[in-house]
């Protein structure tokens, strides 16, 4: 049971194992997505569709029948990974041996939507995965293992989620056969050491530039590839504020004591300088609303003047 990459990756491995067979896949209904709202299947459906396998897509499991499909599989265990769906007991009963989950964090820490984008944003060196026994409550049933994984400097959530996703599935064959073993030990959690990372939100991506160059670069990384880092910028003769998204980069050197944090410096290193509270902070592109992305001296050349101009807040309503 899952339906993005991240769980479509899961699959792969589990398609892998020679202990068991994956007698079906369940993922969220396809929905409109993009600018042209075309309905896509979700990774998981195309991936199972290709390995032969039988797809099911329920919205919930509140009917009789849903539930009765999943009885009618006759499943040993329920794998579960970025499903996006809450499983209610009546679910979780139907298989002899419940249901594990692979949960891109350590546990207890950062339960909840979004553990890879918050790890980053919190500043954490580390992460990883953990493979839990499902009960009905939001991550909050026993640890079965876990695995760790180093976050890097110039990590973003797109790479940490590639590299959690692998690792997840090796971690997830591991415990399979610790189960078939009959020597799955299980960790309670300890609440008292619970976080939750409850779901992005757009309005998260934007910059305020009167914090740390290190806290924004956490949060520039954290954002991508969404919602996208993103700060209003009032460009010399418009008196509309101009929307740019922001690709992440890397903390540079000191501040300029004239410059007020959300400054646009101008290019350095090959990158476009940004002043924060306490240095500034180099990215390589900027992609003005409404245009391609622009490297440093394209920006420069396109749209910075003497004096530099500092960011303004965003428009009320953004």
């Amino acid at each position: 049971m899952g339906t993005p990459a991240f769980a479509a990756t899961i699959l792969e491995h589990a398609l892998g194992w020679d202990g068991g067979r994956v007698v079906g896949v369940y993922a969220q209904p396809d929905r409109p997505c993009g600018r042209g709202l075309e309905c896509r299947p979700p990774d998981t459906k195309v991936l199972a569709l290709a390995a032969g396998l039988p797809v099911f897509q329920p919205l919930n499991f509140k009917s009789p029948e849903a539930r009765e499909e999943l009885a009618a599989l006759a499943p040993d265990l329920l794998l579960v990974a970025a499903y996006g769906l809450i499983l209610p007991q009546a679910v979780l009963d139907v298989p002899r041996l419940g249901a594990v989950n692979v949960h891109a964090s350590l546990l207890p820490k950062y339960r909840g939507a979004a553990p890879i984008q918050r790890a980053i944003m919190d500043g954490e060196k580390v992460t990883g995965v953990s493979i839990m026994q499902m009960d009905a409550g939001l991550d909050t049933g026993d640890v079965i293992l876990t695995r760790e994984l180093a976050i890097g400097p110039d990590d973003t959530a797109a790479s940490l989620h590639d590299a959690l996703a692998r690792l997840g599935g090796r971690a997830l064959l591991e415990a399979l056969g610790r189960i078939a073993a009959g020597a799955a030990a299980r960790t309670p959690q300890d609440p008292a050491l619970a976080t939750y990372a409850p779901k992005l939100r757009k309005d998260e991506g934007c910059i305020d530039w009167t914090r740390p160059a290190a806290e924004i670069h956490n949060r520039v990384r954290g954002v991508h590839p969404w919602p996208g880092a993103y700060f209003f910028w009032r460009a010399p003769g418009r008196t509309k504020p101009l929307r740019l998204a922001l690709a992440p980069g890397r903390p540079g050197g000191p501040r300029p004591l004239d410059a007020a944090p959300g400054t646009i410096l101008g290019e350095e290193d090959g990158m476009l300088a940004i002043a924060c509270a306490d240095g500034v902070y180099l990215t390589p592109a900027v992609t003005p609303e409404g245009r391609k992305r622009m490297g440093a001296t394209a920006f420069v050349c396109g749209y910075l003047c003497e004096p530099p101009v500092a960011a303004c807040p965003p428009p009320e309503g953004t």
